[in-house]
């Protein structure tokens, strides 16, 4: 997922850039408002700071609202209910006060790329990645033309993994979407299914570990 951080704390900056790539997401920072409309199209999410040197960030959501309709997150030090509705006002889908916890940032870029109904490849037709197929509409996966059986869950597992197109799908999406929550039995749950699923597929290196983070294919995937 493509991330645009609008941040003109370069402090910020350098500690949060590095934490999102650990989580699998792209990101692109700039430091001021100036090139952002530029920009737009070439991103998923917005993180936009409103105490920008060159425009106000309310006036900068407003004229990012006019011309796209990217995901747009306000991460402010402008905490007063005042800021917060004028920010959603302005066009923002969501609005995280400074100082945040970087996975729950992560979870609220998930939570308003899923109300936007994204990615679409979660939705609808197939993922190819070498000779595995994941038919996303009849919930049936082949590995080398044979039909593998599959838990509910543990096609919800891969799927969403292969969903990410070779990005890290973090433990925590996979937790919250998959088991509801995210307590050390779900967890352990999890690790248990990706191991089942690498016996079943007969492909261990199919579904990388990043330790500490989540999970990702282990090639590209073709789309069909």
């Amino acid at each position: 997922m493509r991330v645009l951080l609008v941040e003109d704390d370069d402090r910020v900056a350098d500690a949060l850039v590095p934490a999102l790539l650990r989580r699998g997401l792209s990101v692109r920072r700039l430091a001021s408002g100036a090139e952002v409309l530029d920009r737009i199209a070439d991103a998923d999410v917005v993180l936009l700071d409103l105490g920008l040197p060159d425009v106000d960030g309310m006036v900068l959501c407003w004229r990012i609202r006019e011309i796209s309709d990217v995901a747009i997150i306000v991460v402010s030090a402008r905490g007063e209910v005042d800021d917060r509705i004028l920010g959603l006002r302005s066009g923002a889908d969501d609005y995280l006060v400074k100082p945040y916890d970087v996975d729950e940032l992560v979870a609220r870029v998930h939570a308003v790329r899923r109300r936007r109904g994204e990615p679409a490849r979660a939705a609808t037709g197939a993922i190819k990645v070498a000779d595995v197929v994941i038919d996303l509409d009849r919930h049936e996966v082949t590995a080398g033309g044979e039909v593998i059986t599959l838990s509910r869950k543990e096609f919800g597992v891969l799927k969403l993994i292969a969903a990410e197109g070779g990005a890290v799908c973090s433990r925590d999406r996979l937790l919250t979407e998959l088991w509801g929550r995210r307590g050390q039995a779900e967890s352990r749950s999890l690790d248990v299914h990706v191991a089942t699923l690498r016996t079943k597929l007969g492909r261990a290196e199919l579904i990388e570990t990043v330790r500490g983070v989540g999970y990702r294919l282990g090639a590209r995937p073709d789309e069909e």
